[in-house]
């Protein structure tokens, strides 16, 4: 090879090797930002809307980028509990999926969509992209890159079966995720919420089921992986489990105790549910013990807290009402815009074949009185 032809395939392969490692450095960057961020999710969500309002701005042409903004933004909403905010971003994440091959991220999103429907109690909705992502999951050639996802997806079924009482089923499914995301080797410090969410939910069916220890083992253990990812908000939770059982075996001050320990470690978080619930634990635990001043105190924060919570789960909710009247306004629109074109498409069509049909038709006269002219031209020779 010369000198000259050596030295233009330079030029030319270096750029795009440069160019290469310049976009790889930048989505490692993205990730390790996204990561960092995650671990903010639950005590510092705000802050994490805006990183994932700084990471899509960036984005430029980069879908995948930006389809991994929207999703930390969306998380970020469902730990503040406005679900009808975090739906709007999954729906965005989800309008860019077709322009990715990325078939992981397209799992999460799916996995995502499945969870916000289920948080917003649109049951069938979520069973139908969790249907759609555990065959996704299933189909997927690299299993171990898939069972944080399919670990989800059975947890999130296991929440469904709850809500619907049927305890045994989801404790099942709960068992199940939490399986698959043992397995796991991506990202196992982030596992930890998950796992910690799933032994929590466990626990809460026991109780319904009555089996106080094994209540009181899950919700230990539940407090120990929140722990190993530091998250005060799951610990809290888990806590406020604990204080529930203590106060059906009515041990009121052991249940107090837990109580004011996940309000100290919980007080920044600022989670409406969070708080109505130790509210609530609290004021029956001081009414057992016949403290009513204690008890009339926490029963009015309890109120107060009860009704912002319903503010805004009526705000979520009016508001994708809304959502949903505009997609099926818009759906309308383009239906009635499809049936002008075709209806219009078709009387052009019918007059255009009148039209040929008639031309055909005269140009058959005119045929048959040429003809006819000829035969009397004809005869007159003759004569």
């Amino acid at each position: 090879m010369t000198f000259k032809k050596t030295y233009l395939l330079f030029l030319f392969v270096i750029p795009f090797f440069c160019g290469s490692y310049s976009y790889a450095q930048n989505s490692k960057n993205i990730d390790s930002l996204i990561k960092a961020s995650s671990v903010k999710i639950y005590e510092n969500p705000d802050e994490v809307i805006g990183v994932g309002n700084r990471i899509v701005s960036k984005a430029g042409n980069d879908i995948n980028i930006k389809i991994k903004g929207y999703k930390l933004i969306s998380d970020a909403y469902s730990s503040k509990r406005d679900y009808q905010k975090s739906l709007e971003y999954v729906i965005k994440a989800n309008d860019l999926l077709n322009q990715t091959t990325n078939k992981l991220l397209k799992i999460s999103i799916i996995v995502k969509a499945g969870i916000q429907y289920h948080q917003l109690k649109i049951y069938d909705k979520s069973i139908q992209f969790l249907d759609q992502s555990e065959k996704m999951c299933l189909e997927y050639p690299v299993r171990d890159s898939v069972n944080v996802y399919l670990g989800i997806n059975y947890i999130v079924r296991g929440f469904i079966y709850k809500e619907k009482l049927n305890c045994d089923i989801a404790i099942a499914y709960f068992n199940k995720g939490i399986k698959e995301i043992s397995m796991s080797k991506v990202d196992a410090d982030a596992s930890f919420t998950k796992i910690s969410i799933a032994k929590y939910n466990i626990g809460n069916c026991y109780i319904l089921m009555s089996e106080n220890e094994l209540a009181i083992k899950n919700f230990t253990e539940s407090i120990y992986y929140a722990k190993k990812f530091n998250s005060v908000s799951l610990q809290a939770f888990a806590l406020k489990g604990l204080a529930q059982v203590y106060t059906l075996q009515s041990k009121y001050q052991l249940a107090i105790e837990q109580l004011n320990e996940a309000q100290k470690i919980s007080a920044d978080v600022n989670d409406l549910v969070l708080n109505q619930e130790i509210y609530k634990g609290l004021a029956e635990n001081y009414l057992a013990l016949n403290d009513w001043d204690k008890y009339k105190n926490y029963h009015l924060e309890y109120l107060k807290t009860q009704s912002e919570l319903k503010e805004s789960e009526r705000k979520s909710i009016s508001n994708l009402i809304i959502e949903k009247d505009k997609q099926v306004t818009k759906s309308i629109n383009s239906d009635f815009s499809n049936f002008i074109f075709w209806f219009l498409s078709s009387i052009t069509a019918i007059a255009l074949i009148i039209f040929i049909l008639s031309i055909q038709k005269t140009k058959a006269v005119i045929d048959d009185l040429k003809k006819k002219i000829e035969v009397l031209q004809n005869d007159e020779l003759k004569q």
